[in-house]
């Protein structure tokens, strides 16, 4: 992150003649000889983005060929942008930021930010990028009302207060606040980034402001919304590649529209990046997604449907996996994945039921539920050893990893659990049973997406633990949606969840996930949501050290001194690890990364998560290529 006033900008691309040096990928020379596509030296921009590969570790490599990865579900169309990873500003491969479609970025003090675009940079359909895209989202998206009702979002104020935006002049922007804002470019960056453009050459059609009512209506009725509002918003989700007529600034462009079993997209003949020999990137000409029940991916996988795989595979995949090599041209290796606890349960402390709501409260019961769990035989059974006992908080790979984060709270002490738990009244009966205080058995009804077979597995062994300490475990497993839905609600008394996406922050990294900020943070979604809402839903967070969290979080994004930042995630930390509001296994987890023999530049060992990597998106998915070509 940068402090006071400096600039992040690729100098070395402006210092390179791409442009001359330009060499078309052959799937698009026929466009090209037709006239019905510019030749590339017209469509890149005037200072493309250069992947130094050399630099990278990597090879040059030769355009074409088709990638297939199976999906589990026709939503999983939205891993593409994040693979993708064209971002204004996004993560390298070893957690820089840098620019990445802007040209550079200008900071100052952490309060203002000059964007500056790349000239000549232009949408998939070939229609210019500019600030204008820029005013369009902020003066017809952002601040008008009728589209976001809550007005501006939480990510664009700073100690409650929205930016300043200007437009300095077409290719500069600049959003600016009294107070600094070090969360800005973080937000830029993340696997779902904050969005400040829009196509407004596409848009303006959809929008009440720039089209006839009369045309409006036809628009609304062709796309089946319910108003001007919603079509808007439909045609515009640039984070959920349904409609491939909105033009994107991504690698690849989506070319089928839900719903379907095989998904398309085509390179965007118009992307900014290039390696150092001047080919324009990606190097693939196309993803094909092919949509498989979750049960047989790995079979799939394993048999040479896919070319490249994470999704949907997990670790204990890996034996069957590693033995499809000797049959098939594939490669499997893992990478470390990025998650707080690879398995974690997420006691519901705004839940429906009063008495479990007032119990999950009690810090004695976290704790309890924490130290009855044997988190040494999970990690031999489930991860033959080769995890990290942990409680859910940073990894050793994160420079604000401490040890004692790490085993608060996270011994195996059944002794210990019991005793917290009479303290808190949840006491025996006959048979070893403990009663709920409105006399009923003491049973948590553990929900969870079903996607995982690997928290199933957990939740098998923690079943047991359990149970010796007089508390019964039952599993319950809906669809994604159903079971977000269900958790924001209040329905959900516990969920069982991967752990804190990103387990290996700086200080410069926000501290947002670790408090009440989400409605999707199934130990709070109530006190979540009444943050993200801007207060306009859900409640308040009432208990103290939920509310410290997000206390220490607003401090954080006021503070311009990184070893203010630095303080102030050790603090959040220390909390969390003494408060248990979630309760991790095992960190340290591998995941199996399978893809062609004949896929180049997939780095062996990485870390892999949604936060930061974006998955493969940290590593430049467009700089894959097929060795031997297509």
């Amino acid at each position: 992150m940068i402090s006071r006033r400096a600039t992040l900008g690729l100098l070395a691309a402006a210092a390179l003649p791409l442009r001359a040096r330009a060499v078309e990928a052959p799937i698009l020379q026929a466009a090209v000889d037709a006239g019905s596509l510019p030749a590339m030296a017209d469509r890149l921009p005037r200072n493309p983005r250069v992947m130094n590969l050399a630099a990278m570790g990597r090879q040059v490599g030769t355009p074409g060929g088709t990638l297939r990865t199976i999906i589990g579900g026709q939503r999983d169309i939205r891993l593409v942008p994040i693979y993708s990873y064209a971002r204004l500003v996004g993560y390298d491969d070893r957690l820089n930021i840098v620019p990445d479609i802007l040209a550079s970025v200008e900071v100052d003090g952490a309060r203002t930010y000059t964007l500056q675009l790349r000239e000549g940079h232009r949408w998939s359909d070939g229609a210019p990028f500019t600030a204008d895209d820029f005013r369009y989202m902020w003066d017809d998206v952002i601040n008008n009302e009728a589209i976001l009702r809550g007005g501006p979002p939480v990510d664009l104020k700073a100690d409650g207060v929205v930016a300043t935006f200007e437009v300095l002049d077409p290719l500069t922007v600049r959003y600016s606040w009294p107070t600094p804002n070090p969360d800005f470019l973080n937000k830029l960056a993340a696997p779902g980034p904050l969005l400040l453009a829009l196509p407004a050459h596409y848009m303006r059609q959809f929008h009440a402001r720039h089209q006839t009512p009369e045309k409006l209506a036809e628009l609304i009725a062709a796309n089946k919304a319910d108003d001007w509002q919603g079509l808007h918003v439909k045609m515009s989700r640039q984070n959920r590649p349904e409609n491939p007529d909105l033009p994107t600034l991504e690698a690849w462009r989506p070319r089928t529209a839900p719903p379907a079993e095989r998904f398309v997209f085509e390179r965007n003949p118009y992307f900014h990046r290039v390696d150092e020999t001047g080919q324009q990137l990606p190097y693939i000409d196309q993803l094909d997604l092919n949509l498989a029940s979750a049960e047989v991916i790995t079979a799939k996988a394993a048999t040479g449907e896919a070319d490249l795989q994470s999704q949907g595979i997990g670790f204990t995949d890996y034996t069957l996996l590693k033995q499809a090599e000797k049959g098939y041209p594939l490669k499997v290796s893992l990478w470390r994945r990025t998650q707080g606890s690879a398995v974690a349960l997420y006691p519901n402390l705004t839940c429906k039921d009063a008495v479990w709501r007032d119990l999950f409260r009690d810090v004695r019961v976290r704790r309890a539920l924490s130290v009855a769990i044997n988190r040494k035989e999970l990690n031999k059974v489930l991860f033959y050893g080769l995890g990290q006992e942990s409680a859910d908080t940073v990894l050793p790979e994160s420079p604000l990893f401490r040890a004692e984060y790490a085993t608060a709270w996270a011994q195996y002490d059944p002794d210990l659990a019991n005793r917290l738990l009479d303290e808190a009244g949840l006491m025996r009966r006959g048979g070893g049973a403990r009663y709920l205080p409105d006399g009923r058995k003491a049973g948590i009804v553990v929900e969870s997406a079903g996607e995982s077979t690997l928290e199933t597995d957990v939740l098998e062994l923690v079943t047991d633990h359990y149970r010796e300490v007089g508390i019964a475990l039952y599993i319950r497993t809906s669809q994604r949606d159903v079971f977000r839905s269900r958790a924001l609600s209040g329905d959900v008394t516990m969920a069982v969840w991967q752990g804190i996406d990103n387990g290996v922050p700086t200080a410069d990294m926000a501290p947002t996930r670790l408090a009440p900020t989400g409605e999707d943070q199934y130990q709070w979604p109530a006190w979540g949501l009444h943050y993200s809402s801007a207060e306009t839903s859900g409640v308040p967070p009432e208990l103290p050290e939920a509310a410290m969290l997000l206390a220490l979080l607003n401090e954080w994004k006021r503070s311009s001194d990184s070893a203010a930042r630095a303080a102030l995630w050790h603090r959040i930390l220390a909390i969390r690890a003494d408060q248990v509001f979630t309760i991790g296994t095992v960190s340290g987890a591998l995941q199996p990364i399978l893809r062609s023999a004949r896929l180049r530049n997939v780095p062996d060992e990485a870390l892999y998560g949604f936060e930061p990597t974006s998955y493969f998106g940290a590593y430049a998915p467009d700089t894959f290529f097929y060795e031997g070509g297509a």
